[in-house]
């Protein structure tokens, strides 16, 4: 297999609509639509864009030399009406101590890089889909 392939495996857990799963060798997470014994999947999709987005703006930072000492992603999705009932829009707001006032531009930076260049979550997403993101210095 080649070293861009990534997969995972879902089992159903025999109850309702849950699963339990995850790559090979890592730990096994739960994924409910009830939200029981894990996130639903739309919303371990708007964590994975959070997620994905935060991994490349700490990295981005850190070769800046930008202190961080934590980071908070809140992120917010508008669904739509109708089937298949995908997110119109997306909301990340970045809420992040550590860095001074001086440094706001190279968080800017780092969240425009990872936006527009480096984020494979986002990058996956329809095209369409609205994106909206602030920081906030904590």
């Amino acid at each position: 297999m080649s070293g861009n392939v990534r997969q995972a495996r879902l089992r159903w857990t025999g109850e309702g609509l849950a699963f339990r799963g995850g790559p090979d060798g890592a730990a096994e997470i739960g994924i409910d639509s009830s939200g029981e014994i894990g996130p639903a999947p739309m919303h371990l999709l708007l964590m994975s864009v959070g997620a994905c987005m935060a991994i490349d703006v700490l990295m981005i930072l850190e070769k800046g030399r930008v202190p961080v000492e934590d980071l908070e992603i809140e992120t917010i999705g508008v669904r739509a009406d109708d089937h298949p009932k995908r997110f119109t829009s997306i909301e990340l707001i970045y809420r992040i101590s550590g860095p001074s006032r001086d440094d706001q531009t190279k968080i800017d930076r780092a969240i425009e890089l990872s936006k527009d260049k480096y984020c494979s979550v986002l990058h996956t997403l329809d095209p369409e889909t609205r994106l909206s993101i602030r920081s906030e210095r904590v």
